[in-house]
């Protein structure tokens, strides 16, 4: 569905948004795809990257609501990956967070519908179900505008969807680096913030996969959460460096001891498929859809009631060695 398409990714210098358009181009001959970020030197090295005569660069900020109405002029499919998402940062700099995460949000909606862009999908993050820091406070508020601006687009074609997925593997600013980082100099422990803590886990490759089929599936007002595995962060330690100690840090500002991306509260509302969960909107659209079935054919189930998804109540943890051969093939 991505032959001759025009392809929008916010933040598309990042993690997510190089591996998205590396795909791109392996798997599709897209008409163009438009990388939009303000960091001009990503976007250099990208471009000596990315030579394919499809590809445009244009430097803006989500915060810029007229700057994203000219990059998404004649686009068909929007990526939403650009946020401020380090925790602790967004602890000490609410506004800013809030500016990128949420105003970012609305500006990206607004373009959008304007442009009469087809389809969107925003990422999100498994800090938005229950959250307890800023930065989980925020993503859940562009989650909330993202479904309900399925109710404000009129008579455009603009539908809107969104993605939840737990930690990023070899991520940039994630654990695995940091801990990479660390054995590289010959640290002598790694630091654990909480022997108990646990946290969903997905490679790169399988994120961007996941969009790349909810775009084939999504009818609007879905908000899609895929089936991964949970891992025990001493269980990571210990396969990365077996013959260091671990020593407790403690927890960080805004950090949770495991992460949930259903809560019990939305188990009234989702739907299991095969690999993945949709929570369906808790609003009622002018056009509603049902959503036990989606564009693929794929049919779902409503879960029981009281049902979560949680990292620690995960039925699939990944193993020591399980996490050694992952840390092996990883970049």
């Amino acid at each position: 569905m991505f032959d001759d398409k025009s392809i929008l990714i916010t933040g598309g210098t990042g993690s997510f948004g190089r591996k998205f358009i590396r795909t791109l181009l392996d798997r599709y001959k897209p008409a163009r795809v438009v990388v939009f970020s303000r960091d001009e030197l990503k976007q250099f090295e990208m471009q000596q990257e990315f030579t394919d005569p499809c590809m445009r660069f244009f430097l803006g900020d989500v915060r810029d609501g007229e700057r994203l109405k000219q990059a998404m002029r004649g686009v068909d499919y929007v990526v939403h990956a650009a946020a401020l998402k380090q925790v602790p940062a967004a602890e000490y700099n609410p506004t800013e967070c809030i500016r990128t995460n949420v105003v970012g949000a609305e500006n990206v909606i607004n373009a959008a519908i304007e442009n009469g862009v087809e389809r969107v999908i925003a990422l999100s993050t498994d800090k938005a179900a229950s959250p307890i820091n800023l930065y989980g406070a925020t993503k859940l508020l562009s989650d909330k505008l993202f479904i309900a601006a399925n109710n404000i687009v009129g008579g455009h074609r603009t539908r809107f969807a969104v993605v939840r997925y737990g930690n990023v593997v070899g991520s940039r600013g994630s654990v695995v680096p940091f801990f990479r980082k660390l054995i590289a100099n010959g640290a002598q422990s790694l630091p654990i913030t909480d022997a108990r803590m646990t946290r969903f886990w997905i490679t790169l490759q399988q994120g961007v996969d996941f969009v790349l089929n909810n775009f084939g599936r999504m009818q609007g007002g879905e908000l899609y959460v895929p089936k991964i595995p949970s891992v025990r962060i001493t269980d990571l330690a210990r396969a990365m460096a077996p013959d260091l100690p671990q020593h407790i840090i403690g927890i960080r500002p805004g950090e949770k001891l495991h992460e949930l991306m259903i809560s019990p509260d939305d188990s009234f509302h989702t739907y299991e498929y095969f690999d993945h969960y949709v929570i369906a909107p808790s609003i009622t659209f002018v056009t509603q859809h049902g959503y036990d079935s989606n564009n693929l054919g794929e049919q779902g189930e409503l879960v029981a009631e009281g049902f979560s998804f949680a990292s620690d109540n995960n039925p699939s943890f990944l193993s020591v060695a399980e996490l050694q051969e992952l840390d092996r093939t990883t970049p």
